[in-house]
């Protein structure tokens, strides 16, 4: 991989940075945080040497002045709102997500429930969390928010919802997902905090769009891409560039509502501490790129696997196609050509000649490899055994399994477990692998190889299965599907 990002230079850049506003505000900061703080793997995509944990790194300097409090939407609990990636519901991510930062050394302060109206749901979770040993707050639905300024900022609006007890300079508020209501939390929290004589301020943190990248920068567009199906679109501060004549990158949610958080500002604190949306934000990101044509690359790769994953999902039914149809705009923008992705063309030129389905993969040093499909193995297994013997140096004739293995395992899936496909799954090749390792070196010399597949491309040319796809996710391998299944059948496993 090409690195094109200084990591360490971004820990130590941002936390400096946060420790900056903090002080400018006298002391008391509320941060809120958008996007992933785990596992942001879009970052290390699009910014390679960005590390998924960066934020939370970064967090971690800051560990001695730093409360997290999580909020989540009362209706989302209702509905039992799923998150797409994970695919658990929002309360049980609030849940991870506390022992995630636990495990990290992070002080978890509190949760609290937004846009509370007594649901049944919510009051259950409720006496969950409390039973958890977690403190519980409320927020209350307020009529005309966020138009109606001077009710917001009153008695009867902010002054309804709970207070949030912090004890520490830095308080961060994070949510399981969009729309949880991070901001109207923070604004709450400065409203009561300026009733008790308290002088706090309010900033945020957004990895992307990069605001001191160009608007049609691709890193900037594959955030655009990533978001295709939220209608956010990248534009430049029109506010910024009226206060300080400089072409800055926002995002329209934030520059739409930026003259209602200002008059916000204005009624709770008699000013406003900022001039544009640019300036709430604490991002530095930016900074810290040392290679741009690196990112370029890296965020044109990422636009098209987002365009792939955009016609999957119209193929599988989740989708009615607007967000590919974006997607594709964006391309012809940015100029970017599907043929830039080498292993899809791989996969479906050997798709062609054996008319089954066929995988490829790109090692890093340009090869293709390619996985067809046999009586045994699919095309994907096939793929991730020819490329453990190649970075294994294990000539392709070797046979790394014992077809006794093999076919034991065949036997399993189909005479006991009901299974009416005979051939290995990912995460079943990977146990066989392991179990032949105990015996064969040369089996223990593949396995050995595994890491080696992080950060690698590769494409199906069929749609893959949730397991297929989910053990390449986990291998840390960057997979693209043609939008296409093996067969007509309307139920996928």
């Amino acid at each position: 991989m090409q690195i094109g990002f200084d990591n360490e230079k971004y820990l130590k850049t941002q936390s400096e940075h946060i420790r900056e506003r903090i002080s400018r505000f006298g002391g008391k900061l509320y941060l809120e945080f958008g996007g992933k703080l785990f596992d942001d793997f879009h970052a290390s995509r699009v910014l390679p040497g960005f590390h998924p944990d960066s934020k939370i790194r970064m967090l971690k300097e800051l560990r001695d002045q730093v409360e997290i409090v999580i909020v989540i939407n009362a209706g989302d609990i209702e509905k039992n709102k799923v998150r797409g990636d994970l695919g658990i519901t929002y309360d049980v991510d609030l849940l991870r997500l506390v022992d995630a930062f636990t495990s990290q050394g992070l002080f978890v302060g509190s949760v609290v429930l937004t846009r509370f109206a007594e649901q049944p749901s919510a009051m259950a979770y409720e006496k969950k969390l409390t039973a958890l040993g977690l403190k519980v707050y409320r927020h209350y639905p307020i009529s005309g928010y966020p138009a109606d300024v001077r009710l917001i900022v009153s008695d009867q609006g902010f002054g309804r919802n709970d207070y949030i007890e912090t004890s520490r300079p830095l308080v961060v508020v994070t949510a399981p997902g969009p729309g949880s209501g991070k901001m109207a939390t923070c604004l709450s929290q400065l409203y009561h905090e300026h009733k008790r004589g308290v002088n706090a301020g309010y900033a945020k943190f957004e990895t992307f769009p990069v605001w001191n990248l160009p608007l049609k920068h691709p890193v900037n567009l594959a955030y655009e891409a990533a978001t295709a199906d939220l209608d956010d679109v990248n534009m430049i501060d029109p506010f910024h560039l009226e206060a300080y004549g400089k072409t800055c990158i926002n995002y329209n949610r934030d520059v739409e509502v930026f003259p209602v958080l200002n008059a916000i500002f204005e009624q709770i604190n008699g000013s406003s501490p900022y001039k544009s949306p640019t300036d709430m934000g604490v991002n530095m990101v930016g900074m810290c790129i040392c290679d741009d044509d690196a990112c370029c690359k890296a965020a044109r790769q990422e636009i098209i696997r987002r365009y792939y994953q955009a016609l999957c999902e119209k193929r599988k039914g989740n989708a009615d196609g607007s967000a590919a149809f974006k997607i594709e705009l964006l391309m012809k923008k940015a100029g970017i050509d599907l043929a830039e992705r080498p292993v899809a063309m791989a996969a479906n030129v050997a798709m062609e000649k054996t008319g089954a389905p066929a995988a490829a993969m790109e090692l890093p040093d340009g090869t293709i490899l390619t996985g067809k499909t046999s009586e045994l193995l699919g095309a994907s297994s096939a793929l991730l055994l020819n490329a453990l013997k190649r970075f294994g140096g294990i000539p392709d004739e070797i046979k790394l399994i014992s077809p006794t293995i093999i076919e034991a395992v065949k036997d399993l899936k189909i005479d006991h477990l009901g299974d009416h496909s005979s051939l290995l799954h990912l995460n079943e090749l990977l146990i066989a692998l392991s179990i032949a390792a105990v015996t064969n070196p040369t089996a223990k010399l593949a396995l050995d190889q595994i890491p080696k597949l992080a950060g690698l491309e590769a494409h199906s040319s069929v749609i893959l299965s949730q397991i297929d796809e989910g053990v390449f996710k986990k291998l840390g391998v960057n997979l693209t599907c043609e939008p296409i299944y093996e067969n007509k059948k309307l139920y996928h496993k």
